[in-house]
């Protein structure tokens, strides 16, 4: 059986990596290329080397405001959606009526479009807030922040409360029932058995939460579009404005491009390290 395995695995894996290679390879290294070049179409583009990069680690009012954003953005979005949604898996795994009823609607956010969940929680927000102080999100930045904050969590909740249900249901029955008789509180059996064995289940969250974070354009788009002064702009709605909204910046829009793919990689390969590190077999 292994030898017909090996012997047609071309075969299976071979469209495959034609599609990968065409839809992902081929475009990364020509983006790289044009990152180190100045154009207005991929023809006419011209070698510059490192400038557009000396652009971007210069510009404190774009790429690295954007940065700092974003990163503000993550460190609480990433946090609250997992805390609150263990905490809801973890309800909903009590056998409560209507259990069903209740995943479904929580999950229900993650269905509809970023653009459309970021004005619905614009009117919303401006509402309470015109009311409250007398100004709307693009006012302050803190203000688009907390509304970022809210949207994200109210989006992805669901889903990853969804991940982590799937990942208490597999715990051994038999093995809670254990620590019971042993005399383990709920804490206890929380700290010492459901976490250590739903480990992989938080890897797929934190790395889900954290990549989604980090690529967030359309409801920072819908939601303040970076104002006010691009304070609340995110490293992909920064990216967008830069390359096709400011003529000629196409090669740093660009070089932006590269150092987001990059940065995103790298910060999801180091959780995914540390995450897995604790795992249990």
């Amino acid at each position: 059986m292994q030898k017909i395995y090996k012997k047609y695995f071309p075969v299976f894996t071979l469209p495959t990596l034609i599609a990968y290679a065409i839809c992902f390879a081929v475009p990364f290294f020509m983006g790289l290329y044009l990152s180190f070049c100045n154009f207005k179409t991929i023809s006419s583009a011209k070698w510059v080397g490192l400038s557009n990069y000396q652009f971007v680690f210069n510009d404190s009012a774009g790429f690295i405001s954007a940065l700092g954003f974003t990163v503000k953005v993550a460190v609480v979005g990433v946090i609250t959606t997992n805390v609150f949604a263990f905490a809801l898996a973890l309800l909903l795994t009590k056998g409560l009526k209507g259990t069903g009823a209740y995943r479904t609607i929580f999950f229900m956010p993650n269905l509809i479009g970023g653009i459309i969940l970021g004005y619905i929680w614009q009117l919303l927000l401006n509402g309470i807030l015109i009311h409250l102080v007398g100004a709307d999100l693009t006012f302050k930045a803190s203000y688009g922040y907390l509304g970022i904050i809210l949207l994200y969590n109210w989006q992805k909740i669901g889903y990853l409360m969804i991940i982590y249900i799937a990942g208490i249901q597999s715990v051994p029955a038999d093995m809670l029932e254990a620590a019971k008789i042993d005399g383990a509180n709920y804490w206890q059996i929380l700290r010492k058995i459901i976490l250590p064995m739903v480990m992989s289940s938080i890897t797929i969250c934190m790395f889900l939460s954290l990549t989604d974070c980090f690529k967030m354009y359309d409801q920072n788009l819908a939601l303040t579009g970076g104002a006010p002064a691009n304070q609340t702009a995110m490293l992909a709605l920064d990216i967008t404005n830069t390359y096709y909204n400011r003529v000629g910046f196409a090669g740093i829009g660009q070089a932006k491009a590269v150092l987001f793919t990059l940065l995103v990689f790298v910060i999801a390969l180091v959780q995914l390290r540390v995450t897995r590190s604790k795992e249990v077999e």
